[in-house]
């Protein structure tokens, strides 16, 4: 809340006016309120048992108010947006009144305890996933067979609110991921790719229409792992960045393009937290990889080691890639 009403008193005075709290926040406010006021309710109960020895600690009408109601829902909308804030934030955090702000405005007050905003945006999403644990600790103590199995069916429902919750994450992560993905990866046309290609004129628009960049549109597709590889031509090494897809291989060749991003300023370029920092570094550099061959089938593909003894220079490992 120390960032959040700093942000809105900095805006209130004309600065950082392009900083979008939503983005950032999400419905932060409304989740403040709710836990707030479900600790608050959940104290009372106690400390009127305190006071009164001989009274029952009766939690089912707090649980059923809470749990049934808004305090499960609310959180989840606040973790849908978690992943997009992370990515707002780490662009916003590459400029300098932004960073001021966070700094000098907010980290050095006393009640931050030194955490910066990254680690302060993730408390809800560790909260939301300690409330079956107090469910059933509660469960575990009560003595009334009816409270007994409403707690039980009460902790279910919001482990089952959980896994559905880490399963839509998890999508959105991995669409924010191909968005990005499609953005860096250059696919030229068939004719350029090798000059021996001749296409008459008149099924070049055809070609054109029929986009292969719709081939990482998909969904359901999963990047298992990318990284730097040297592929060897008949007369040299080439740099270039392998995509490993579930379905697919896909070899680029780097290449820096500021003109891509319509600017000089490549440091403010949006770049998804989820991608390894040597790509996120690549992206902010102004790179692309452009598609170097069709993209490979993982079930046509076969790898094979190559002996050590003919591997040269400052490669220590090599293979083979065969495919059909």
């Amino acid at each position: 809340k120390i960032f959040m009403n700093t942000l809105k008193y900095l805006q209130s005075n004309e600065f950082l006016l392009d900083v979008d709290l939503w983005r950032l926040f999400s419905n932060l406010e409304d989740l403040n309120k709710i836990s707030l006021s479900f600790v608050k309710t959940f104290f009372e109960i106690v400390k009127e048992h305190i006071s009164k020895s001989d009274s029952l600690m009766d939690f089912t009408s707090i649980l059923r108010k809470f749990f049934q109601g808004d305090l499960c829902q609310t959180h989840q909308i606040y973790c849908l947006n978690y992943t997009s804030a992370v990515f707002y934030l780490e662009n916003l955090r590459q400029r300098e009144d932004f960073g001021i702000y966070l700094k000098q405005w907010c980290e050095q007050n006393e009640q931050c305890k030194r955490l910066h905003l990254p680690e302060l945006l993730v408390a809800p999403l560790h909260r939301l996933t300690r409330y079956p644990l107090l469910l059933n600790n509660i469960w575990k103590r009560s003595t009334d067979e009816a409270e007994r199995g409403f707690i039980w069916s009460l902790k279910e429902t919001v482990e089952k609110s959980i896994r559905d919750l880490e399963g839509k994450v998890k999508w959105l992560d991995n669409f924010q991921k191909f968005r990005q993905l499609q953005e860096v990866i250059i696919w030229p046309q068939v004719w350029d790719r090798d000059k021996r290609f001749f296409v008459p004129e008149c099924l070049k628009q055809s070609l054109r229409e029929n986009s292969s960049e719709n081939i990482l549109s998909s969904a359901n597709r999963l990047l298992l792992h990318e990284g730097r590889l040297a592929l060897a031509e008949s007369t040299r090494l080439l740099d270039v960045y392998l995509f490993l897809f579930d379905d697919l291989l896909l070899i680029t060749k780097i290449k820096r393009n500021k003109k891509k991003y319509g600017g000089s300023d490549t440091s403010l370029i949006p770049v998804c937290p989820s991608l390894t920092p040597e790509l996120q570094s690549f992206i902010r550099g102004g790179g692309v990889c452009t598609v170097l061959d069709q993209p490979i089938p993982l079930d046509r593909l076969r790898l094979k080691n190559v002996d050590p003894i003919h591997v040269t220079g400052r490669y220590l490992r090599a293979f083979k890639c065969l495919h059909k």
